[in-house]
């Protein structure tokens, strides 16, 4: 704090009552100007000294928030969301029918729900291949419904996942905390949004299945339909006479 010029009179007079109370033998001279410009000196930098105590405090200050904003967020949610989602992942892989690889549905497909019967093709042969296409059929309906139950036991685990990733966002104690905490919410909605795909494909997979079988059936009808009408020549009726 810079000390008004009005200090001056009373340095003079400090000076004044030393002189008055030293012998006279010992009397020394002091120049009043000189010592009053040692005084505002030694203000001035007593006043630079706080200035600097306070730019150091401020600095430490900002170290100290900078090192809060670094921090990083002690917790993680991410193995949780991992388990939660393997479990319909393992459930469409043990899922039964057609096979969820391109190569193999191909194979399957091209058996099973043939465009057209060949002519050679047996009875018992069509009969066990419809009996098939019912099963595979069943099959794709009960993996939607595991599927589904799975999703919904999963909706549980979520929640408890989302309050507690909302408690450390609003408890973070800095920027890095934070973000880390609405990139873990990140994943939780990107996790909901595979498992909902993976719901959706065991759906139409089973709408698909039910399609194909009621198409290979009216193929099977149809081929029945030509065996049994034949290729000779149809049945003409005539009047017949059994008494002469």
């Amino acid at each position: 704090m810079k000390l008004p010029i009005r200090l001056s009179p009373v340095v003079t007079l400090l000076a004044l009552g030393l002189l008055a109370l030293q012998p006279a033998s010992a009397v020394t001279v002091i120049d009043p100007t000189n010592l009053v410009q040692n005084t505002l000196t030694a203000v001035r930098t007593l006043e630079l000294i706080n200035n600097q105590v306070s730019q150091l405090q401020n600095e430490s200050q900002m170290l100290v928030n900078q090192a809060r904003h670094l921090a990083r967020l002690d917790y993680n949610v991410v193995n949780r969301l991992r388990v939660t989602l393997a479990s319909t992942e393992r459930l469409l892989a043990e899922a039964q029918g057609l096979a969820f690889e391109v190569q193999r549905l191909d194979r399957e497909f091209a058996r099973l729900y043939p465009a057209e019967y060949a002519h050679d093709t047996s009875g018992q042969r069509m009969a066990q291949e419809a009996r098939e296409r019912w099963r595979q059929g069943l099959d794709g309906l009960h993996t939607a419904m595991r599927v589904q139950a799975q999703v919904a036991q999963n909706l549980a685990q979520d929640e408890s996942v989302l309050a507690d990733l909302v408690n450390q966002s609003q408890a973070a104690g800095g920027a890095l905390q934070a973000a880390q905490a609405t990139n873990q919410l990140l994943a939780l909605q990107a996790k909901q949004s595979i498992q909902a795909q993976q719901l959706q494909i065991t759906q139409n997979r089973a709408i698909a299945l039910e399609l194909a079988r009621q198409a290979a059936a009216a193929e099977e009808a149809r081929e029945l339909r030509r065996r049994f009408m034949g290729s000779g020549t149809p049945y003409t009726p005539y009047p017949v006479q059994f008494y002469r």
